[in-house]
């Protein structure tokens, strides 16, 4: 595998992470307002958000664990 096609390998998976990270940051925003809409408290969302937070953080983490390595 050429230089080049690592770095457009790791292009896609970049997009497709980054397509993950923006449909559960969409989900943190649309979620309160209709499948938690009955939720009377401010628990219901924060538990939600705090979930979706972690799942975006370990996101991050495994996909930039490897930028620090040389080529």
């Amino acid at each position: 595998m050429t230089k080049k096609e690592k770095v457009r390998a790791l292009n896609k998976k970049e997009k497709r992470w980054g397509l993950v990270i923006l449909i559960l940051v969409l989900c943190s925003f649309v979620m309160p307002y209709t499948i938690f809409q009955e939720v009377t408290t401010w628990y219901g969302s924060f538990l939600l958000w705090t979930i979706l937070a972690v799942v975006v953080i370990a996101i991050n983490v495994k996909l930039t664990e490897d930028w620090s390595e040389e080529e």
